[in-house]
């Protein structure tokens, strides 16, 4: 892929709200550790995703013997190869459970199935949810629609064996955040149109949901805060190609760009307000509800990309994480 110039493509950056005060040493941190990600950075990036910082330990899914962790092939998309499929599930069997489809993040270009699944350990640890995470094929080296094709085949296969999992297939949940957010918003349109299978709730945190880079918050980030719009430029340009920005992107790729938002499941969606993403998702948030659809809004003041998940000490990202886990408890009790 050809280097993109984020100067010359987006001019100067917009202004930005400040970052919450808790926030700011981890933003600076983050800044140094992860790089913005470009093809010279692409192969760090992924590593940096899979193993995390240097320091940092790994989580125990596991939960002390508390949660059973296997790993499945399953049919993937027509003509295209089998795709892992992560379960987690209670060991001790306390009745029934919802499902969790979850969508691992990473700007659609790095990370697997366990980036970001232990956000959602505590309701498989409560006995609550059997949570099944996806390993979809990553851009730019599979384009749309591979990402997206195994993220739908992954969901249909958790939908059909609901009985195995021992989930009740009425309380099918699809969660996802960052690139894992827009594509479970995807997938669930795609679920929709389809008419299989019918989700319940979608948990959308901090979603990926527009290539068109025609809004405020797209321009306002030049460099850190999680995600900036340098990587964002290369995240939906190995994704889309050509096409990007252009008239022939599906709606299931972008979201966003969706004309139709009715029939859509109750929805959760959040950003923080340093956010790259913000006002695409202030507008899709809005939209759905116009459409009909119960939506749970939020906004956190001075959060940047990702901070509930890399500062959880701070008190917004407390906050945070608590609004999102009762929102999940309550979807999971049907």
């Amino acid at each position: 892929m050809a280097a993109q110039t984020a100067a010359d493509f987006f001019g100067a950056p917009t202004i930005r709200p400040p970052l919450d005060p808790e926030l700011a040493p981890v933003e600076e941190a983050m800044r140094a550790a992860f790089p913005t990600v470009s093809d010279e950075t692409l192969a760090e990036t992924r590593r940096l995703l899979v193993e995390g910082p240097p320091g940092m330990e790994p989580v125990d899914l596991t939960a002390g013997g508390r949660v059973r962790v296997e790993e499945r092939q399953v049919p993937g998309p027509d003509g295209a190869p089998d795709i892992t499929l992560l379960i987690l599930s209670p060991v001790e069997d306390r009745g029934p459970k919802g499902a969790i489809f979850h969508i691992h993040a990473g700007g659609m270009v790095a990370g697997d199935r366990r980036t970001g699944v232990s956000l959602f350990l505590p309701h498989v640890i409560d006995g609550s949810a059997v949570v099944v995470s996806v390993e979809y094929r990553l851009a730019p080296e599979h384009p749309d629609p591979a990402p997206l094709d195994d993220c739908y085949a992954g969901l249909v296969w958790t939908a059909k064996n609901a009985a195995e999992l021992g989930v009740d297939p009425e309380r099918l949940l699809i969660a996802g955040s960052s690139a894992g957010g827009g594509l479970a918003a995807g997938t669930a349109l795609l679920a929709r149109d389809r008419a299989f299978p019918r989700l319940s709730h979608q948990v959308l945190i901090c979603p990926m949901l527009d290539d068109r880079f025609q809004t405020h918050s797209s321009r306002m980030v030049d460099r850190g805060c999680g995600w900036d719009r340098r990587s964002n430029l290369y995240g939906w340009t190995s994704l889309l190609g050509e096409r990007r920005g252009g008239p022939d992107v599906s709606p299931y790729a972008a979201p966003a760009r969706a004309e139709d938002l009715s029939r859509l499941p109750r929805t959760y969606i959040d950003t923080g307000s340093v956010e790259t993403f913000r006002d695409e998702i202030l507008a899709y948030a809005g939209r759905l509800s116009e459409a009909g659809v119960s939506v749970d809004f939020h906004m956190w003041g001075g959060g940047f990309h990702g901070f509930d998940m890399t500062a959880g000490h701070a008190a917004v990202s407390r906050a945070s994480n608590a609004t999102r886990e009762e929102f999940i408890r309550r979807a999971l009790e049907g």
